[in-house]
């Protein structure tokens, strides 16, 4: 079974107020420097992008990073999130907007995840938009048949959160009983975004048993729920752990690891395919609140331990 290894390699990124800004433009060299750093002798690195959704207007949510292409090549593919943003709800210029993106970005496209954390209503994020169930299920089958008509060979699916805070708590019932026989076989694989001891401090000797509740209910719990069986692969779609005042870069080096090798543990026993890292670089290395510091990178890109750990269990894991 292949386990594939990504990042999300912009600062950008949502809160749980609306965005935080980095502090420092994108420096595209420097990113395409740790990129390769990162994947070394890897076959394949899959890139994390966003891009918003929303017709005749402009998003609030801006595409990140910019011009993700420029990342690609030497075996790196484009892991692109379509985020459903219109506020309508309306589907038909989300279909053709998904069919377009298959056709124009499709050799580069190594998964296409739609929608982005469809079971949780916060800023920036998918839940809170009308038809946003309809806008997966449509969207999946749409992708993957015009990936078919293409020949692109590219993986479709799309993420949730964990089924317990803010999360909602009839999404995959209710995804369930929207899915048809088209939806099944046009899904690849499934995407979790879960960020333990962040948001929920955990003793650091729990760190381990949480990863592995967290990811056997998912399988075990949450996916039966919307008919989505054992044979559909879990990719970690986004993790990570931030510094800051009162977060070690040390600490930060010890739950990517805990976390990685516990998901490598489980890869084969709960079908998971891949991890991706959330994010290559700091919004702000000096700042205080906790979604300045989720890099890998502080935010002038020198390396955080964390950095090298990531590397070496790249190189070690991937298969």
């Amino acid at each position: 079974m292949t386990f594939t290894f990504g990042i999300y390699p912009g600062a950008l990124l949502g809160s749980d107020t609306g965005l935080t800004y980095p502090v420092h433009p994108d420096r595209p060299e420097q990113i395409a420097t740790a990129l390769r750093e990162l994947q070394g002798a890897a076959r394949t690195l899959l890139v994390r992008a966003y891009r918003p959704y929303a017709a005749g207007a402009t998003a609030d949510t801006p595409t990140t990073p910019a011009d993700p292409m420029r990342y690609l090549g030497e075996g790196r593919k484009l892991d692109l999130v379509l985020q459903f943003r219109e506020p309508t709800g309306e589907l038909d210029g989300w279909l053709e907007y998904i069919r377009a993106t298959v056709r124009t970005d499709g050799p580069h496209l190594g998964a296409l995840q739609i929608c982005e954390e469809p079971n949780l209503d916060m800023p920036n994020l998918d839940g809170g938009t009308p038809n946003v169930l309809q806008a997966i299920v449509q969207g999946v089958v749409a992708a993957k048949e015009e990936a078919r008509a293409c020949g692109h060979d590219i993986l479709v699916g799309f993420n949730a959160v964990p089924d317990f805070g803010r999360a909602s708590p009839t999404f995959w019932q209710d995804i369930g009983a929207l899915a048809d026989e088209r939806f099944h076989r046009s899904l690849d694989y499934v995407g979790l975004d879960f960020f333990p001891d962040v948001f929920r401090p955990l003793p650091a000797d729990e760190l381990p048993s949480a990863v592995a509740a967290v990811l056997t209910h998912f399988r075990d719990t949450s996916l039966p729920r919307a008919g989505i069986g054992a044979s559909v692969p879990v990719h970690i779609s986004e993790n990570g752990w931030p510094t800051g005042p009162t977060r070690t870069e040390q600490r930060q080096a010890e739950v990517l690891e805990e976390v990685v090798r516990q998901v490598a543990a489980l890869r084969e026993s709960l079908n998971i395919c891949g991890y991706s890292y959330f994010d290559l670089r700091d919004a702000n290395t000096s700042g205080t609140d906790l979604f300045d510091g989720f890099g890998l990178l502080r935010d002038d890109y020198s390396r955080k331990e964390a950095f090298g750990v990531y590397r070496g269990l790249i190189e070690e894991l991937t298969v």
